[in-house]
């Protein structure tokens, strides 16, 4: 996901439910898109986070032993900074940046 230039807001914003129906028809088909979008999303950022964290990982399972590192305090500030999946996902979907299809209505 680039994250350098996104214009997804961070903070939950006002919809209106009735342009979320205008792509597919019907609200909870719209609905089960962006979830599973956010899904998506979410998991890399979860593959994305651990793959950076893994670099500070100590092979030491010594609880008594706590090392805080600066750079890996930083990485975790930045990626709870960033607009939650869900946010992103409707705003790809209000801007036409998810592709979708439902095999049942293609079958009819």
């Amino acid at each position: 996901m680039n994250t350098t230039k996104n214009t997804v807001p961070t903070s939950t914003v006002t919809r209106d439910v009735r342009q979320l129906d205008k792509e597919t028809g019907n609200i909870y088909e719209s609905i089960v898109i962006i979830s599973k979008r956010a899904n998506q999303i979410s998991n890399n950022m979860k593959e994305e986070l651990h793959g950076k964290l893994s670099e500070f990982a100590s092979s030491n399972d010594n609880l008594e032993e706590v090392f805080e590192n600066r750079e890996q305090i930083e990485i975790s500030k930045h990626y709870e900074r960033l607009p939650k999946p869900t946010l992103v996902a409707v705003d790809e979907f209000l801007n036409g940046k998810v592709y979708h299809r439902n095999p049942s209505k293609e079958q009819s």
